[in-house]
């Protein structure tokens, strides 16, 4: 029985499908011989991937320079040679050598002695050598010179899936021609086309599914539509054609992906469970919901969305995308698959930056209603002694730790709160208590773990009016934010009522020993920006490549 692959397989330069440019070239070529007579080159070399019609292409070519009306871009099919050629076993003109099982400097040297053989009947000794790649470098060494200039009656026609791996030496000897992955369109009007002719039933769809399953191969999808025909009792089905590919069902792939972006965690693991017990592929179900976020966001970019919608989707897609590798190499794909999805899941449900700027405490304007409604009303006399500070709230610097929304059941507070000034600020240990008590207020909306800076501090000193701190290099990401908020008026005016005359504050860092790349991103502003806002933690530090 004839696999459709074989029934199907082109005979002429226009059956060959997605190789536009090669072929082009190609018939060029030929066209160019019949006017002269004599074909101008002599050796070629068909590169490409599996199925795209490299040995089919050598074939023609074949049949073309010795067709009786030939060299010919369209041999007749008919003559003896067109004929001869379609037996390329009984042609003793037609010469195919797989490379993979005769890749000696033995058999190169046995096929250079053969060359000089004139053909039996027909004008031309075609030799088709297949996977030359594999040949070892005695052989090919062996085949440069016969290849440079071959005898007047030979034409070489090498085939490989590997370029890279035939040297260079080879490559300048040849005319290259690229065969590259058909599109899916192409491939599936190809297979339309093959089963209106055997008279066979299809699902629109169906087709589609199996020309994605070539993966660019003509011949794959052909291999892949003969075994569907014989699993659908004669008829291509879209569900014969999933359980045939391990095709997760289209709805569950559109299930997975409406949870997503409405973050329903629950339905997540449902949805894996519900693929668990069907016995899915995991990579072939990664690979569809890949394609279908991808068709989602294009049609979201169509519809002119707007940018931090696009740019959200756009980060869950490329968060999925690198865990591929890991779902590759796990023993546990099913884990791998729910943790990436419950990880994505969450993120559109993240605050955007604006909303958090928004909430910026001290800023009655933007603060939300239910916070200001359950708030105290601030009495007038404390108002008064606030109200120099009050109008400085918009002109002080954003700071990232400015970013965390006050607590809903925690009362507002006066941006300057009133102290008393120390007694003895020469004191060390006055001074960190003092200072302590004073950042636990968190004055100008600073938070409230600020109070453990004094207590971190190796040297505290106040020199009138600068109130000097000295810090180990392992306090590196909380010095930080005080350098941020050092000249931030509230701060400055709540430390002048506990130092009078208080008129900044200097900060010194002792060196670190060494620096490794955990003291790098804790050095790294929009990174502790990042970590701020988020609440999140530096875990672990690890170098990549």
């Amino acid at each position: 029985m004839t696999t459709l692959a074989l029934k199907y397989r082109p005979r002429l330069l226009s059956d060959l499908v997605g190789q536009e440019a090669s072929i082009h070239a190609l018939s060029n070529a030929l066209k160019r011989a019949q006017v002269s007579g004599r074909i101008h080159h002599q050796a070629f070399l068909f590169a490409g991937v599996r199925g795209t019609g490299k040995t089919s292409t050598a074939r023609i070519l074949a049949r073309a320079l010795n067709c009786i009306q030939g060299p010919t871009a369209e041999p007749c099919g008919v003559c003896d040679p067109c004929v001869a050629s379609e037996r390329p076993d009984t042609n003793l003109d037609i010469v195919e050598i797989d490379a993979a099982s005769r890749a000696s400097v033995e058999d190169a040297r046995a096929l250079r002695e053969q060359v000089q053989t004139r053909p039996a009947f027909c004008r031309y000794r075609v030799y088709i050598i297949d996977e030359v790649h594999m040949l070892s470098r005695q052989a090919f060494d062996a085949l440069l010179k016969v290849l440079e200039e071959p005898p007047a009656h030979a034409v070489f026609v090498l085939a490989t899936t590997e370029l890279q791996d035939v040297p260079d030496t080879i490559k300048s000897r040849v005319q290259i021609y690229p065969f590259r992955l058909i599109p899916v369109g192409l491939i599936e009007g190809r297979l339309q086309k093959v089963c209106e002719g055997e008279g066979v039933p299809f699902e629109t769809h169906s087709l589609r599914l199996v020309a994605e399953a070539g993966q660019g191969s003509m011949r794959d999808a052909l291999t892949t539509l003969d075994r569907v025909i014989a699993a659908g009792d004669g008829q291509v089905l879209e569900e014969v054609v999933r359980e045939q590919l391990g095709i997760v069902p289209a709805v569950r792939v559109q299930g997975v992906l409406d949870s997503l972006y409405l973050g329903d965690t629950l339905a997540i693991l449902d949805h894996c469970q519900a693929l668990s017990s069907l016995g899915a592929d995991w990579i072939s179900f990664w690979r569809e919901l890949m394609q279908a976020f991808r068709d989602r966001l294009e049609a979201e970019t169509r519809l002119d969305s707007s940018p931090q919608k696009m740019l959200r989707s756009a980060r869950i897609l490329q968060l999925l995308l690198q865990r591929e590798r890991d779902l590759r190499d796990s023993s546990l794909p099913q884990v791998v698959v729910e943790l990436a999805l419950l990880t994505a899941a969450q993120l559109p449900h993240l605050s955007p930056l604006d909303s958090l700027v928004s909430g910026v405490p001290g800023t009655a304007a933007t603060r939300p209603p239910a916070q200001s409604a359950t708030a105290p009303a601030v009495p007038a006399a404390s108002s008064a002694t606030t109200v120099p500070a009050l109008p400085k709230v918009t002109a002080a610097p954003l700071a990232p730790t400015k970013f965390l929304p006050p607590s809903p059941t925690e009362p507002a507070k006066s941006a300057v709160p009133l102290v008393q000034p120390l007694a003895t600020p020469q004191d060390a240990e006055a001074l960190r208590t003092g200072l302590s008590e004073l950042l636990k207020s968190g004055p100008g909306g600073l938070p409230w773990t600020f109070s453990s800076l004094p207590q971190l501090a190796t040297e505290l000193r106040w020199a009138s009016p600068i109130l000097r701190w000295r810090f180990p290099a392992n306090v590196r990401t909380k010095v930080q934010d005080l350098e941020r908020e050092k000249s931030n008026p509230h701060l400055l005016e709540a430390l002048a009522g506990l130092l009078p005359g208080l008129k900044g504050i200097a900060i010194e860092l002792e060196e670190a020993p060494q620096e490794g790349p955990e003291d790098q991103l804790r050095r790294d502003p929009a990174f502790q920006a990042l970590l701020q806002a988020s609440g999140g933690e530096i875990v672990d530090v690890k170098r990549e490549g």
